[in-house]
């Protein structure tokens, strides 16, 4: 019993220094591009829970999630951003490639990432309908997981 408690003071310790420079409270808000060239605000997801999913197409970790995060773009609002110096037709491609759909904001000089505080990735920050951030993860997070936190988001 006592390893099991410092493996979770240890898992909640990383997790802590992992998110330690994100931003908590209300979301930053923020107009950009998504990949077909379109508009897209935050401000476009209000009223509803928001998965914004930092990642990129060189993140092998990233890559591991790219199913779970298609998947639950078609039962939920996502929002992703490419932290990629690839041009909006090199992501499209590689997402073609992947088999992945949802909606994507090139970020490649990170000034999306920055105003959240992102500081690797995958990083997933889930947002309520009211605007304001309830969960950040750093690193690898299942689908199951992020489903949780958004159905919780939305209570």
């Amino acid at each position: 019993m006592l390893e099991a408690a410092l493996l979770g003071v240890v898992l909640l310790a990383i997790h802590l220094y992992q998110t330690r420079n994100m931003v908590k409270g209300e979301a930053p808000g923020f107009s950009a591009r998504l990949l077909d060239g379109s508009p897209v605000s935050l401000q476009d997801f209000r009223g509803q829970p928001l998965l914004l999913q930092f990642w990129a197409t060189w993140c092998p970790v990233c890559n591991l999630e790219q199913g779970s995060i298609d998947a639950i773009a078609r039962d939920h609002a996502v929002l992703s951003v490419a932290l990629d110096e690839d041009t909006p037709a090199e992501i499209r491609k590689w997402m073609s490639g992947e088999g992945v759909r949802y909606a994507v904001i090139p970020d490649p000089s990170g000034q999306i990432a920055a105003a959240f505080g992102v500081q690797g990735v995958p990083t997933s920050v889930i947002i309520d309908a009211g605007g304001a951030i309830r969960f950040v993860e750093a690193g690898y997070t299942t689908g199951p997981g992020l489903r949780l936190r958004l159905w919780w988001a939305g209570r």
